[in-house]
């Protein structure tokens, strides 16, 4: 199958991914069709819908499989800065261990009629630079899983968020159009991912990037334009960026050599401050008010997406402040966020720590409330996050966003990843090889990780998307520091 052909491994030399180029420009050149793309297919996403709670994606309540194309199958690094979406018909081939297409390939492409890597000019002088900026980079760190069975998923996610990164500290969480945005969410993962693969310094800017849009009330609006000027558009706040943006703070600071350290968390406390002063105030009564989470969707009563970051946000503000020299905020933090995960643990606690207090709905939020987020998972949540695979286990074997949502097929590897990290929080290497496995199997033909897999097991949609890189990272890192801990 064409869709399982990737020309862009990270220690293939020049010679033999141009060799390779030419025999599959012939072969697609008969075959044809797009990995992941139904003819005539409209590239908006299926909305989200009410669904049956159990399943694999059949029975009473399915739909028809999703039929979604994959938008481009990488983006590419090219001279100055730029970035180029690779089309996802492209055979794409790219200087070895880099996103920076090479041009010989492009010429060849152009030769016999195939769709190149990018329709750029690049001389060859100017890849060569680009492409050794992005070896430097990559030096700069560490790759995740180095000389095991997930080192080349881990340096396809590096290269993912290098290729998203289009200034200091933007990370767009796409390439698409309706993705090419800054989310404070994606933002607060993959800083932590970024940090934690040797990039401190490129954590620390995507953090400032937040300080630098975030309301002085400490709010976030759902998504930022990458310049920072302010949103595109009329979304609304959305709750959960506020302790993500936290949380993000106290495991970035975390990686910061000592030396540094004061200095750093200083830089850190304006956003941690405004933050905290918010969501004191959201979670003053008990439960903060209902808002749209990582779901995006409008909510009318809180959902544990909204609730379970805002405590992990304030645990790590407690840190974070501390170390800034602010030990009254610091504790004034560590109280709230005490009480807030008293009446989360006492409203979500008895419905499983589902979607919603009031109802058993499963939802990947379950995981917010396990480490790497809550200092100490509450009784009983670990059996509940265990619980609520099923319910959101689709044909690929990925996962769906909850056991409500749409049960048209679709696996979203976000919360596939996701669930990889925490089980390798949680010393469960083997899951967490499964899951990394679902989204290794099914990248696109550049090995980018897409933003969703279709019955089928084809990626889809958006690629790469920044905050499943992230936790493919995140994943592969947990897993590496598992096996060299002391058991």
């Amino acid at each position: 199958m064409l869709d399982t052909v990737v020309v862009s491994r990270a220690l293939r030399t020049r010679a033999g991914a141009v060799t390779l180029l030419g025999g599959l420009l012939l072969i697609t050149s008969t075959a044809g069709g797009t990995p992941g793309a139904a003819p005539g297919t409209d590239p908006v996403d299926i909305a989200v819908g009410a669904g049956a709670a159990a399943g694999v994606g059949r029975g009473v309540g399915a739909l028809a499989d999703a039929q979604i194309p994959l938008y481009q199958q990488a983006v590419s690094v090219l001279p100055d800065g730029a970035r180029d979406a690779v089309p996802s018909d492209a055979l794409a081939v790219y200087l070895p261990g880099t996103r920076v297409p090479d041009p010989a390939a492009a010429v060849l492409a152009g030769a016999v009629g195939a769709t190149p890597t990018t329709t750029v000019v690049v001389g060859p002088r100017a890849a060569a630079s680009a492409a050794a900026e992005q070896h430097a980079w990559l030096a700069a760190g560490q790759v995740p899983g180095a000389g095991g069975p997930h080192e080349d998923l881990a340096r396809a996610a590096l290269l993912d968020l290098h290729s998203l990164t289009v200034a200091d500290g933007v990370v767009v969480a796409g390439w698409s159009p309706r993705w090419r945005y800054v989310w404070p969410r994606d933002s607060a993962f993959v800083a932590v991912a970024l940090a934690r693969t040797g990039h401190v310094d490129d954590a620390l800017a995507v953090l400032d990037f937040l300080a630098g849009v975030q309301a002085p009330d400490g709010s976030f609006h759902a998504r930022y334009l990458p310049d920072g000027s302010g949103p595109p558009d009329d979304r609304g706040l959305q709750t959960d960026g506020t302790g993500w943006a936290m949380w993000a703070a106290g495991l970035v600071l975390a990686e910061v050599d000592d030396a540094d350290r004061v200095a750093q968390a200083q830089r850190l406390a304006p956003l941690v401050e405004r933050s905290a002063g918010r969501a004191l105030s959201l979670v003053a009564g008990g439960l903060p008010p209902a808002s749209p989470d990582y779901w995006e969707v409008a909510e009318g009563e809180v959902t544990l997406g909204t609730a379970a970051p805002l405590v992990a946000g304030l645990e790590q503000a407690a840190v974070v402040l501390d170390a800034a020299g602010l030990p009254g905020r610091a504790a004034a933090a560590a109280t709230g966020a005490a009480r807030a995960r008293q009446a989360v643990v006492d409203a979500f606690g008895p419905t499983g720590y589902g979607r919603y207090a009031t109802r058993t709905v499963p939802d990947a939020a379950s995981a917010f409330v396990l480490a790497p987020f809550w200092a100490q998972p509450p009784p009983g949540a670990g059996a509940a996050w265990q619980a609520s695979v099923p319910s959101m286990l689709r044909p690929a074997q990925g996962l769906a966003p909850g056991g409500g949502w749409r049960r048209d097929g679709v696996s979203w590897t976000p919360q596939t990843t996701l669930y990889a990290w925490v089980a390798a929080e949680q010393g469960d290497p083997a899951g967490a090889a499964h899951w990394l496995g679902v989204v290794e199997r099914h990248r696109t033909p550049s090995g980018a990780i897409p933003e969703k897999l279709l019955a089928d097991g084809a990626p889809a949609a958006v690629a790469p998307l920044g905050w499943s890189a992230a936790c493919v990272l995140l994943a592969i890192d947990a897993l590496d520091t598992a096996r060299s801990s002391p058991t």
